[in-house]
């Protein structure tokens, strides 16, 4: 038994759950398959601190998957969260690096700006009826979580060219299962810690047309761990931990042809990756013990495009729709590689089929401005679902969702600051006739069919300085 690779909390939490499953009870064997399932110089020297700080802080913190299709998180800046995400034809504030880089162009000298997106989550699942649970209702158990940004630009005087560095997490999840929901060959926990490291420059072509764009730099930590078994009378897992960094690169043009209409556009390249990391095993009836092997698996994640198209009919008024696409057939079938043997019965190279397909998030947003510096806002968010039935897996819990936003902030000569409420809903979702994504839950005979609900809550805060 290997266990110098596994950090303590999963050891510890692993030890309670083999407490509870055997708390005096018995059972038969289990199959012995192993499978994995989804399942400006001074301020530029002064920023490397606090991004070096940021970038940890992010690599440490599980997002979850609440405002935008997959794992992804659509929501960077209170302003434009407030306007349902519907900012990639105004795309006039620091956070434009993410949003649309062409749109750092319409900003002066030196702006920082940064922020935290706190959010509670409720994801609920009810078995079908006829399963020896049905009546019952599950909860994911890690409803919490905050995610960072921090995007920083510089326009030197006179100068048409503009530079910018973004730190923040495009995608992120986490989700825990109870061990009794029926689908624990299934599913039982994953997360994905995620973050980006965003540099871009951008070019003012002519008064009225910009381009921009930039490198991605990103690492990711995936964790996924599901039973051997349907049977909660015996500790059986596999789990697969593994990490990796990525280079893609963005691109955006942001267009005004006349003074009441702005249309922009952004790009962001797939980034791949080859997670390194170990599995972790252990199926006693099956004589296997806990047992770590090197592993490697690789991850794709998609392509995304965003046209957005803004009206302006006064100076106190912006009105904008987004259409927002996101290519998730880069999450097709992963394959896990295990180094060294595999005890007898077991899985030399466990696969995950994961077969999620494209999807759309269609955004709205207006904002009214006044003499003051403040202004308020209103958005609204259609997310599609990129998780279909077939290879339904609870570590997503993907569906369709809505999304309410509103907010307020002020921007001053020196300082800006921005809060938006976000209110997300998704009518409940019956999964039926699913397919386990691994061998596991094939052999035990469950599957994710049964009925999924979700709302969540979110509170983003954004502070901004510009000199």
């Amino acid at each position: 038994m290997n266990r110098r690779n596994i950090p303590r909390p999963c050891l510890k939490n692993r030890r309670s759950r083999r407490k509870e499953a055997y708390s005096g009870q018995n059972g038969t064997a289990a199959e012995r398959s192993l499978s994995l399932v989804t399942s400006a110089p001074t301020i530029i020297e002064y920023s490397k601190h606090a991004l070096r700080f940021l970038a940890i802080i992010i690599s440490g913190v599980s997002a979850l998957n609440v405002s935008a299709n997959g794992f992804g998180l659509a929501s960077q800046d209170a302003f434009a969260s407030a306007r349902g995400e519907a900012f990639a034809a105004t795309a006039d504030n620091a956070s434009a690096i993410y949003y649309n880089p062409a749109g750092i162009t319409q900003l002066e000298g030196n702006n920082v700006r940064g922020g935290l997106y706190g959010i509670s989550l409720n994801q609920t699942f009810k078995p079908t009826n006829g399963a020896p649970n049905s009546g019952n209702t599950y909860r994911n158990s890690d409803d919490l979580a905050t995610v960072p940004q921090l995007f920083f630009t510089y326009t030197p005087k006179d100068w048409p060219v503009s530079f910018g560095l973004g730190v923040y997490a495009p995608y992120g999840g986490k989700i825990s299962w109870p061990q009794d929901t029926g689908f624990r060959a299934v599913a039982l926990d994953g997360s994905l810690k995620y973050f980006r490291i965003n540099p871009v420059i951008a070019l003012k072509l002519a008064p009225n047309l910009s381009i921009g764009g930039g490198v991605m730099v990103d690492y990711a930590k995936i964790d996924l761990e599901s039973g051997l078994s349907g049977s909660t009378r015996f500790p059986d897992f596999f789990r697969f931990t593994g990490s990796g960094w990525s280079v893609g690169y963005n691109l955006g043009v942001l267009w005004q042809p006349i003074d009441q209409i702005s249309i922009g556009a952004t790009f962001r390249s797939e980034t791949a990756f080859t997670m390194d990391g170990h599995t972790e095993f252990e199926q006693l009836t099956a004589g296997i013990l806990d047992t770590t092997l090197p592993a490697h698996a690789d991850f794709t994640f998609p392509v995304t495009g965003v046209f957005g198209i803004s009206y302006r009919p006064t100076p106190r008024w912006n009105l904008e729709f987004d259409a927002n696409y996101t290519d998730w057939n880069s999450f097709g079938m992963t394959t896990i590689y295990q180094i060294g043997s595999v005890p007898f019965g077991g899985t030399q190279n466990p696969q995950i089929a994961f077969n999620w397909q494209p999807s759309w998030m269609y955004e709205f947003g207006v904002t009214r401005y006044f003499d003051s510096g403040w202004h308020v806002s209103a958005g609204y968010v259609y997310n599609g679902s990129s998780v279909p039935d077939t290879y339904f897996t609870p570590l997503a819990a993907d569906l369709d969702r809505h999304f309410f936003n509103i907010g307020a902030g002020r921007k001053g000569k020196r300082f800006d600051c921005d809060i938006a409420y976000q209110l997300g809903y998704g009518p409940t979702h019956t999964v039926s006739g699913s397919t386990p994504s691994s061998l596991a839950g094939v052999n035990s005979g469950e599957s994710a069919d049964g009925k999924y609900g979700f709302n969540s809550q979110a509170v983003l805060v954004t502070v901004g300085m510009h000199f």
